[in-house]
């Protein structure tokens, strides 16, 4: 099997990582991958290659042109589709637009702003779909799209972001199309001064680690399943290689694995101050067992009093906050980790793993156990709508 997907960057790696672990639970395949960057020509080596199948991430049409011509059966994991008819295995970008859209929302943000790259599908499939979850919620969502010289200058397009970001309403959400772009906003942000999350809140694309801890303040991002990507490519190649499947251009998408919240989107867009500072307190220590008796040592109301602006201002009361909260430290751990039942209830405030099945069983409909199987590697039976929208 041939594999023309880059190492360079961490989207590629993870694809990677994927098809790895299907080659471990399955036949092992010999594997020919080659130095190999996005964007760049195919290899020579290709032309005289006789292998069995090819995974590729077919960005021009040089490379797509390569693999047609090799005859061989090959699925893409590109959004580019640059040849309609390969089966095709990518990220849902649907999915990662509402999982952004509905972070900053949460966080009570009622304007919203999209920073993109026109260039690219998966872009604007991002737009798209997360212009749509705001307006379904009722907020207002402006879109930067790049002039001819920004996407020749980083220096200019951090110009025109920034003059972007000063002409909207604030605060507001930004989502940009994948890390490097939300490196652009909040480096724009410091350009002119302003504040970041308070009055820009900004979440990417990609999770790559590095990159998240290095911006200032740290980058919040939606991280796509790169390994199951790349395991399902791989079973799907499996598939059309063994006569199972015909190559016609079906397709699979894999929903994100979440989102991982830094400090870039670390507020609650709220006039009232005491209400803040009350779910600031509780998204810093509800997984360290804090009851609601600990949150009025720090905030100075009465029960009752914070209990009602709660519910006027996020609809629910702040012990279900830290419930949310601890709920959502445990899918995390769940889903990104091997780590028991005890370590999980220990490190999201939960007493022991008794307590903490019976809670998550109640609120969640299902055992962590079951939910932790059903987040690992299965099939994705169908697509999800694509835009019909290409602006």
């Amino acid at each position: 099997m041939a594999l023309l997907v880059e190492t360079s960057n961490g989207y590629g790696r993870g694809l990677l990582n994927g098809i790895i672990a299907y080659m471990r639970e399955h036949e092992r395949w010999s594997v020919y991958l080659g130095e190999h960057s996005r964007g760049d020509e195919p290899p020579r080596w290709l032309r005289r290659w006789r292998g069995d199948g090819v995974i590729a991430r077919i960005e021009n049409q040089k490379i797509a042109a390569a693999v047609v011509e090799s005859g061989l059966p090959a699925v893409d994991v590109s959004a580019a589709r640059k040849v309609a008819r390969l089966p095709w295995v990518e990220t849902d970008d649907r999915a990662i637009a509402q999982a952004a859209a509905r972070h900053l929302l949460e966080r009570n943000f009622r304007q919203l702003a999209y920073c993109g790259d026109d260039r690219f599908n998966w872009s604007r499939w991002r737009s798209e779909h997360f212009r749509r979850a705001a307006a379904d919620a009722g907020v207002p969502c402006s879109v930067y799209r790049a002039s001819s010289r920004a996407n020749r200058d980083w220096d200019a397009m951090e110009n025109e972001i920034a003059n972007w970001l000063l002409s909207l309403p604030r605060p507001v959400g930004v989502m940009a199309s994948y890390d490097i772009r939300a490196r652009h906003v909040l480096d724009a942000c410091r350009r002119v001064g302003l504040a970041v999350p308070d009055e820009v809140a900004v979440i990417g694309v990609d999770n790559d680690e590095f990159l998240c801890n290095l911006t200032d303040p740290p980058l919040t991002s939606v991280a796509p399943d790169t390994r199951r990507t790349g395991y399902e490519a791989a079973a799907l190649l499996d598939r059309l290689m063994a006569g199972k499947e015909r190559q016609r251009g079906q397709a699979i998408f894999v929903e994100p694995l979440g989102v991982i919240t830094r400090r870039s989107t670390d507020v609650l867009a709220l006039d009232d101050a005491d209400v803040s500072a009350a779910v600031r307190f509780i998204r810093q220590h509800a997984c360290e067992g804090i009851a609601v008796k600990d949150l009025l040592d720090e905030i100075p109301l009465s029960r009752r009093v914070l209990e009602g602006r709660f519910r006027k201002l996020l609809g629910r009361t702040p012990h279900d906050e830290i419930a949310r909260v601890r709920f959502e430290r445990v899918r995390q751990l769940l889903r990104e980790t091997t780590l028991p039942l005890a370590d999980i209830a220990r490190r999201s405030g939960f007493r022991n793993a008794e307590y903490l099945t019976t809670a998550f069983h109640r609120s969640l409909g299902m055992t962590p156990h079951s939910y932790r199987k059903s987040a690992g590697l299965t099939m994705t039976d169908a697509p999800p709508e694509l835009p019909t929208s290409q602006s």
